[in-house]
């Protein structure tokens, strides 16, 4: 099978030939990487089955458009996104950042309607289908990138607290900033599946260490609606593209509800949270995963031996028509051995050898 076809074919429990290898590396990480591998591209080294698509770029997009929402202004050094929403440095983490919500003094729907929202309808998407074109001539996977889609939109502008006071209540606010979020997601969605891209890569974090972030009565009315929404339009432009759903955390009670909404691939399964044998034993002939080794533990802690254990393991349990794209569940930090990124690598190129 080529790149593409042992991917696809596995994503779609028809059988695999290789395991693909993913992961996203923090910059110190990375950096050791580069060094101690003499690569710049890590990437292209280990083979990633998958490259980006680069998403809308908008234009005359002035985020300092945004400051005068900030009340007290936002921190020195704070960065405003493509959304409005603050970034003001952590001093204990690499990639998170204290967030700062634009919206969450709002008092009206009359406010929120005046909010400058991006606007991706008039955007430039000229890039796109040279770029899924260059992907595919290279035998990989275009990806269309889309995280953080609906739920995460609307409440990092409006604040959670404020955006779930405005769900508790069916306040109109709640319909506006959810709506929103959905027709932006919709503009964006139809521009990654008209250029061609294979998967699209949706999601918003559903979840805690050990509980949902909502009831499933809360989600069902406001959240999952709108998902489903989005991925019936973007199958109907091109049924065969895959959907792949980021939430961190406990999310069984919502699998149903994805699966139900048109999901094609969960990611991460985080094992520290759901056990990944149990998940996949219920829902495995339903729907596709994607993670499922702990970045929390056996990856920051375990031994080079007990990190290839977890993910022969898990291709195990997924069984040999595939339905596992095994890979880290999320950003591997600075306390990672190299060892350890290498023994991940070393598990999946070895499991239909060694294992097998």
């Amino acid at each position: 099978m080529t790149n593409r076809e042992n991917f696809l074919s596995l994503i779609r429990r028809k059988g695999y030939e290789r395991v693909p290898v993913e992961f996203v590396l923090c910059p110190s990480l990375e950096q050791q990487i580069k060094d101690q591998l003499g690569t710049e591209d890590y990437e292209e080294y280990f083979g990633f089955p998958w490259r980006r698509v680069e998403d809308i770029r908008l234009k005359d997009h002035d985020v300092n458009q945004y400051r005068q929402y900030f009340d007290p202004p936002l921190a020195e050094g704070a960065d405003i996104d493509q959304w409005g929403i603050g970034h003001e440095k952590s001093p204990n983490s690499m990639h998170m950042t204290y967030m700062r919500h634009p919206l969450e003094h709002a008092e009206t729907l009359e406010e929120l309607q005046a909010y400058p929202f991006p606007d991706f309808a008039a955007g430039d998407n000229s890039h796109q289908k040279k770029q899924v074109e260059d992907i595919k001539s290279r035998d990989l996977i275009a990806l269309g990138d889309m995280q953080m889609t609906i739920w995460e939109v609307a409440w990092y502008i409006r604040g959670m607290e404020e955006l779930f006071c405005d769900m508790m209540t069916d306040d109109e606010m709640a319909e506006f900033m959810l709506d929103k979020a959905l027709e932006m997601a919709k503009i964006r969605a139809k521009s990654y599946v008209e250029a061609g891209v294979d998967v699209l890569f949706v999601g918003d974090d559903i979840g805690m260490q050990h509980t949902i972030m909502m009831s499933e009565a809360l989600y069902c009315k406001w959240i999952k609606p709108r998902l489903k929404e989005l991925i019936s339009f973007a199958k109907a432009i091109n049924p065969d593209v895959l959907v792949f759903y980021h939430s961190c955390g406990f999310i069984e009670p919502f699998i149903p509800h994805l699966i139900d909404a048109g999901v094609d691939v969960l990611n991460p399964i985080q094992s520290e949270c759901m056990d990944f044998k149990e998940i996949c034993a219920r829902y495995g002939d339903q729907i596709s995963f994607h993670g499922t080794i702990g970045t929390q533990t056996v990856m920051p802690q375990g031994t080079p031996e007990e990190v290839k254990a977890a993910v022969w393991e898990n291709l195990d349990a997924a069984g040999e028509m595939g339905g596992l794209m095994v890979a880290p569940t999320h950003m591997l930090e600075p306390e990672v051995p190299v060892e350890n990124v290498l023994a991940y690598v070393e598990a999946c190129r070895e499991y239909h050898t060694e294992k097998k």
